[in-house]
């Protein structure tokens, strides 16, 4: 049978109450004494109290939930969520508090929504999650402090926001290859609508399901429009990961067309760099023969001489944590909107036309 508090105060001699506080409330007792319960719990094979019920005694888990609808080891692969898992460790450390991954499946709903029931977390931070997964219901149900790296839609329980601008970002990209001349563009990015990875056809941005995708095809989309670029000739692919090899692969179905772009714009570096290998393979260069742009600034982009968004990927983390561990009172204080800039490279030029 598996040894309890009542084991070790029997073997001792004292009550449940002196063994706990031998854990709990060391200082309530002589050194000698917790000594002696320690031993006698070694002993009898007594590994401590149980940390669920403990927290469940003080209303605390210590923990803080990061929920993402990926893999969990995208969590540790993509330069962009390290970054900002990073920050979000940051801001815990120190305080008692750790982080617990949650990944949320597309595939399994209902496991999905399980795993935010029986999360034993103070609060949610969601790093990805369309606004349409039952997940959201979940984490309004369990009323606990929630932020986001995405804005909700009207109506929404309100949430802690950390995040940027995304439509004014690629809007910017989107002004530079209006300026440059390039009129055949083609957009790839992840999880444009759900599926697997294929061309799609966009009316509008409010076809998009996830916040962030749907954001910067808004700005491609409003950027184009102001420069009378045809949205119906820009092609779009969709992505079921955000991969080099999504990339890579989706770049070489647009590069094979009779009427290939002059300019591909990914939503993500690692998508981008993708585009940069089919390229090569082809034996085309960036900028000279088709422009390229991404997302984010991680450090291969500029070793690429990849143009690209640079977004603080590191502060959204820092910023979330602390929004959740220490809400400011002022409810300005729980929107937080950080700047992004277009840092342009070698990849993009003015486009080049057939004779």
């Amino acid at each position: 049978m598996r040894p309890t508090l009542q084991t070790v105060a029997d073997a001792v001699g004292v009550s449940r109450s002196t063994v706990s506080n031998a854990y709990s409330r060391p200082d309530q007792l002589s050194p000698d004494l917790r000594q002696r319960i320690l031993d006698a719990a070694r002993l009898v094979g007594y590994a401590g109290p149980d940390p669920t019920a403990r927290s469940l005694r003080r209303g605390r888990a210590d923990a803080v939930g990061v929920l993402f609808t990926s893999s969990l080891s995208y969590a540790f692969t993509d330069p962009y969520a390290v970054q900002f898992l990073r920050g979000l460790a940051e801001s815990v450390h120190g305080k008692e508090t750790g982080l617990l991954l949650v990944p949320q499946s597309q595939d399994d709903e209902r496991a999905a929504v399980s795993a935010v029931e029986n999360a034993a977390v103070d609060g949610f931070c969601v790093f990805c999650m369309p606004d349409w997964h039952p997940s959201w219901a979940a984490i309004q149900a369990r009323g606990l402090p929630v932020v986001s790296a995405q804005r909700r839609p009207a109506g929404s329980p309100e949430t802690f926001f950390v995040g940027i601008d995304e439509a004014e970002a690629t809007r910017a990209a989107g002004k530079l290859l209006a300026q440059l001349g390039h009129r055949r563009v083609a957009i790839i990015g992840d999880h444009l609508l759900a599926g697997p990875s294929r061309p799609v056809i966009l009316r509008t941005p409010d076809d998009v399901g996830y916040y962030g995708s749907r954001e910067r095809v808004r700005g491609y989309y409003d950027a184009f429009r102001e420069a009378g670029v045809d949205w119906s000739g820009i092609t779009t692919i969709s992505t079921d990961v955000n991969s080099k090899e999504a990339g890579t692969t989706a770049a070489a179905f647009l590069l094979d067309q009779a009427d290939p772009p002059t300019a591909v714009v990914a939503f993500s570096d690692i998508l981008a760099l993708g585009v940069l290998d089919a390229l090569a393979t082809r034996g085309l260069r960036p900028g000279h023969d088709v422009s390229v742009i991404g997302f984010d600034d991680i450090p291969e982009a500029a070793n690429a001489s990849l143009t690209t968004i640079r977004q603080p990927a590191a502060d959204r983390g820092r910023l979330s944590g602390q929004l959740l561990l220490d809400p400011p009172q002022d409810p300005t204080g729980r929107q937080i909107v950080l700047p992004t800039e277009l840092v342009v490279r070698d990849s993009t030029r003015p486009a080049v036309t057939k004779e």
